[in-house]
């Protein structure tokens, strides 16, 4: 698994991103959205400095429409939070209350 995410932060960015109704978000309203979930305010810096680290990954990518960026996931980040969500899937509620052992 890549390191970017291994950040609750950043898979919860993705997991918006992955919701989005149109498949893209603006930056700041993915902000916001985040900064709800968390309540708490994110610092900017450390936000948009971790949705450029995981554009420079190639999980994310924007374009610019007027004055906002807008933020969609690609194809591998779609596919790396696939993955995590079947991993964390595979370790909670199938009927049992432990998660399963790794092997």
């Amino acid at each position: 698994m890549a390191k970017w995410f291994q950040s609750g932060r950043r898979r919860d960015m993705c997991v918006l991103l992955a919701g989005a109704e149109d498949g893209e978000m603006t930056g700041q309203r993915l902000k916001t959205r985040l900064e709800r979930r968390y309540d708490t305010r994110i610092e900017p810096k450390s936000f948009y400095g971790a949705l450029d680290a995981m554009e420079d990954a190639g999980f994310v990518q924007h374009r610019t429409e007027g004055i906002a960026d807008k933020y969609s996931l690609t194809e591998g980040g779609e596919r790396r939070l696939r993955e995590q969500f079947a991993w964390m899937a595979e370790h909670l509620d199938d009927g049992a209350d432990e998660p399963r052992d790794e092997q």
